[in-house]
């Protein structure tokens, strides 16, 4: 078919969408995820669970639209170094609480009720 304006040329194609109008593309200083990610890093340093949900939060976020997220990726890596830690702490501290406990029972039973020193140490067992 040609053009009725000019005659014998073939009908041009529609021009390309201005890039004004065009889809915005995220780029990498603003992605979504990424303020999450900053406070999950934190937030993992201070409150280890908290952090940990919300850097797996936005690390989720980022992935969606294939955005690479570090400080997210750090937040669940500190986080899940500090859980782990405070856990051995918990355990180091309930078996030396119980040792403790166990050896206050045995006194108490060996000796009956009063106040005792032994090795310099003073029990009141009732």
């Amino acid at each position: 078919m040609t053009d009725p304006i000019n005659p014998g040329e073939a009908p041009q194609p529609a021009p390309a969408v201005p890039p004004a109008y065009q889809a915005p593309v995220a780029s990498p200083d603003s992605f979504p995820g990424k303020g999450l990610g900053i406070a999950g890093l934190i937030l993992a340093i201070f409150i280890p669970v908290i952090g940990l949900i919300l850097s797996i939060v936005a690390k989720v976020q980022s992935k969606k639209v294939g955005a690479k997220n570090t400080p997210a990726t750090v937040g669940i890596v500190i986080s899940i170094i500090l859980i782990v830690l405070g856990i051995i702490v918990a355990i180091v501290i309930g078996v030396t609480g119980a040792a403790l406990f166990g050896h206050i029972v045995e006194v108490c039973a060996e000796n009956g009720p009063g106040e005792w020193t032994i090795d310099g140490v003073t029990y009141t067992c009732k």
